[in-house]
């Protein structure tokens, strides 16, 4: 990958290196935005700022309006939970017309995004034991180990069959064409990685914004449910469970804003945000999702909410809504759908990560929520699936699933005794899908579910333009490397099938 390779070299550390947001500590630090290799690795403090800087690039933007690829709400475009009228993040784009190795920048800075993170991670595993030692070269090193793993893991669910790098891009071999790994080889990498990572992190909750062993054993989790390894994941979501770490939050709502996020104990991993160090862009947030209308719910999502769940009023405005329901403009209250407002065209805006109390937000506006990651109530729902599947629906698949339906705030009622095994399934996938809306989960259960073609192809998310409907094919279980990586690798790349 010569493109790959070049690019690193001019940004590995030439980045800007923005410091994520913790109340204390490393990530609180102000690097300097320039550092050169002639003059780094000569002392502990310089491990510091790499280790920062490899946290920027949960921030590193994704093109079209997507703040990151990590900015999780942008992902449901994709999905036949969200309309995107603006292409965000690609997606309007992506499933209308479909994907192809040259549609839009995104399908080439997700790819790219990755492969920078993971060049500058191999930087850092390559030379941190010059100035560190001890407990805090293992602990830098466990946080180095999740963050390549986790960018693997994405490379893994987008494209499957790609590059493995492991060598630090200062000393590569950039006139070298690097051939694809296998989907599978990638997978074994990242739990490779993840096993490293779990051995060396502290065994705490997480809560500054760096990494724990906690946080490992959860993606981790995630790949093994992704390659439908019931049983382990189970066993491991188990592990996470049993070791009463994580508490659902007693008010859903409180995980997207920053009070609840801080307060809270559900929070495994997330994108930390602190103003005015650190703060969402302009579009990111509170303008993209309500003035400009970017992200709006599909009446299908809203019609899978059962009667009663409360994460429905929790999540999205309905027609009447006004302030004493948060809705935060100067109009008095949510129009009908379809009544000549540009950013009500019959859909349900959200209310999910809107700052509470804004007031008429409008182009400008700044947020410090955190984009969450990792929930634990996402453990509990990915033990049920994993254990149902292995298993069937045991009593401790029930009780998982009643625990995320009763919080404190939800109080849903319990599900009923009696499922077989294909029943406790699709009540699963029910809850999931409205436990996160807007959270960037919906794309990737369809696809691992093997039901996005069935699900998406030719839904119609538009209302009011019946004749755009999303296109999705079974080929995009692999999205297509970008065409001008095929093109700069003299024939070793090979494009995946379909494309």
């Amino acid at each position: 990958m010569k493109k790959y390779q070049s690019i690193i070299l001019l940004t590995v550390f030439a980045t800007c290196i923005l410091f994520a947001s913790c109340k204390k500590g490393l990530l609180d630090v102000a690097p300097p935005d320039q550092l050169s290799t002639t003059v780094f690795w000569k002392s502990e403090a310089d491990a510091d700022l790499a280790l920062t800087g490899l946290y920027n690039f949960f921030y590193v933007c994704g093109g079209n309006w997507a703040n990151s690829q990590y900015e999780v709400m942008g992902w449901d475009t994709y999905t036949d939970d969200v309309f995107g009228k603006h292409n965000y993040g690609g997606g309007y784009n992506a499933t209308s017309s479909g994907i192809t190795p040259n549609t839009g920048a995104y399908v080439f800075n997700y790819y790219n995004n990755n492969y920078r993170a993971i060049a500058a991670i191999n930087s850092f595993l390559a030379n941190a034991d010059k100035v560190l030692t001890g407990d805090k070269l293992t602990k830098y090193k466990g946080e180095a180990y999740f963050m390549r793993a986790f960018n693997y893991f994405w490379l893994a669910q987008l494209y499957g069959n790609v590059p493995i790098v492991k060598d630090d891009p200062f000393k590569a071999d950039f006139k070298t064409p690097m051939a694809k790994s296998t989907r599978a080889e990638v997978l074994a990498f990242v739990y490779q990685d993840l096993d490293a990572a779990i051995a060396a992190l502290p065994d705490d909750a997480y809560s500054s914004g760096h990494a724990v062993k906690t946080t490992a054993q959860g993606y981790k989790v995630r790949a093994l449910l992704f390659e439908k390894k019931y049983a382990e994941a189970a066993a491991l979501a188990k592990q996470i469970i049993d070791g009463n770490k994580y508490s659902l939050n007693p008010d859903y709502d409180a995980n997207f804003y920053k009070a609840g996020q801080n307060a809270g104990n559900e929070i495994m991993f997330s994108v930390k945000f602190l103003l005015p160090n650190i703060e969402h862009a302009d579009a990111a947030l509170n303008v993209t999702m309500q003035t400009w209308g970017g992200y709006q719910g599909t009446q299908d999502l809203i019609d899978e909410y059962e009667a009663g769940d409360p994460r429905k009023s929790m999540t999205w405005f309905f027609p009447g809504d006004g302030s004493d329901k948060g809705w935060p403009f100067n109009n008095p209250a949510v129009a009908t759908p379809g009544g000549g407002q540009d950013w009500i065209e019959g859909f349900y805006l959200p209310k999910k990560w809107l700052t509470p109390g804004l007031k008429n937000p409008d182009y400008g506006v700044k947020g410090d929520n955190d984009f969450v990651l990792l929930r634990y109530a996402d453990i509990k729902l990915m033990y049920a699936e994993a254990q149902n599947e292995a298993a069937g629906p045991d009593a401790s698949v029930y009780a998982q699933i009643n625990e995320v339906r009763d919080r404190p705030g939800v109080n849903m009622p319990a599900l009923p005794a009696g499922l077989t095994q294909n029943q406790m399934r699709d009540r699963i996938r029910h809850e999931r899908r409205v436990e996160f809306p807007l959270e960037g989960i919906r794309y990737f259960d369809l696809r691992r579910w093997g039901t996005a073609t069935q699900k998406l192809n030719g839904f119609a998310p538009n209302p009011l333009a019946p004749n755009i409907k999303i296109k999705y094919e079974d080929k995009y279980e692999f999205w297509p490397i970008p065409q001008t990586e095929i093109d700069r690798n003299n024939g070793v790349l090979e494009q995946n099938p379909g494309y």
